[in-house]
């Protein structure tokens, strides 16, 4: 299965920057003042270049929102009890979620995607995919969160699930997730990544209290201890088996798959951000691909995001997760190209240029 991964990863290529001047050029000729349109016109040409030139599109779109458990949970880190990862993939496929909502609104396809729930199957459901890789990780306090074996088959099927977009025509991708106590491994995953501390960008999650936080903060702390030989290893690989999640792992295959097949991908909050940062450790490539959704409220997002260098879209205080952020950038990428390929330019509309 490695050699699968290491194919992917060979297999991205840079995103065409030298097309951007041209695009630049279209986007400075419609009727608008210079730059007047701000982070759209940005959008606009990071679509082009993605899509390598021609009209940009940001439609078909699909959201896929993947779950996983975490054995971590174990150590009190959620007030939710696991069974709410179970219980939430059933709402998402009855419909009920904000995900389902926000999705419907911005015209997103939705698919939920079971990466590793505890239990068995699900019903089978036309927008659920069955991809349990194994029924929830292992306790990273403890040790290593996923064999390496588990967590390439989870980036492989996260894979697959941006190789069947794309033969269904998606050009734009976003990620979700659900998990009760995912917070944890993805700041986990922060701080291996990005030298960060978890006394520093520890949060409150699903609403712990100031005691539960600093617990929570000494659970990532033992964790990392824990896992000291994989973080040494220097091996991105190895550090996402260790502190990730199921789910997370195969967020971070998706947005490898999405930029082998050229497609844009919006990257949810706090979870898909953590997801990303493995990818992009794996893959550094896939910054070119990706729009990072909204500035997560969870608190540690923001340091994180400044460490990875990048620059929200949208910044709503939201941390529900499940993808709603990327689901309202899809909408925004959207107006970024039909701005590029509706609006008039000077010479269509008879309006002087200055």
């Amino acid at each position: 299965m490695r050699a699968q991964l290491d194919a992917v990863l060979n297999a991205i290529a840079p995103v065409d920057l030298g097309l951007e001047p041209a695009a630049r050029a279209h986007l400075d000729n419609l009727t608008k003042p210079r730059g007047s349109l701000g982070r759209l016109e940005d959008l606009a040409a990071r679509l082009v270049c993605i899509q390598g030139g021609g009209k940009p599109a940001a439609d078909p779109a699909r959201i896929y929102t993947v779950a996983g458990d975490h054995g971590v949970a174990a150590e009190g880190v959620s007030l939710f009890p696991q069974e709410v990862t179970r219980q939430m993939v059933l709402n998402f496929v009855g419909g009920g979620a904000g995900i389902n909502v926000l999705c419907g609104t911005s015209g997103a396809q939705l698919f939920v995607v079971d990466a590793g729930c505890l239990g068995g199957t699900f019903p089978e459901h036309p927008s659920l995919i069955q991809g349990k890789v194994a029924p929830g990780t292992a306790n990273l306090a403890l040790g290593p969160a996923m064999t390496q074996d588990q967590c390439v088959a989870a980036l492989l099927l996260g894979v697959s699930l941006a190789d069947r977009a794309a033969a269904e025509g998606v050009r734009v991708l976003g990620t979700g997730d659900m998990g009760i106590a995912n917070t944890t491994p993805s700041t986990a995953l922060y701080c291996a990544y990005l030298g960060l501390e978890p006394r520093e960008i520890t949060g409150p999650g699903t609403g712990l209290s100031a005691q539960a936080v600093a617990r929570k903060a000494e659970v990532i702390g033992r964790g990392l201890r824990a896992n000291a030989a994989a973080m040494a290893s220097g091996d991105p690989l190895a550090v996402l088996a260790a502190l990730g999640g199921l789910e997370i792992a195969c967020l971070a295959g998706l947005i490898l798959g999405g930029a082998k097949n050229r497609q844009a991908v919006c990257v949810d909050g706090f979870i898909s951000t953590a997801a990303y940062a493995a990818a992009w450790k794996l893959c550094p490539h896939v910054r070119e691909y990706c729009v990072l959704s909204h500035a997560s409220a969870e608190p540690g997002h923001a340091r994180a995001v400044a460490a990875l260098g990048l620059t929200p879209v949208l910044d709503l205080g939201m941390r529900l997760g499940e993808g709603t952020g990327a689901a309202m950038t899809v909408f925004v990428l959207r107006c970024a190209a039909d701005i590029y390929n509706k609006m008039a330019s000077f010479a269509s509309a008879g309006v002087s240029a200055g």
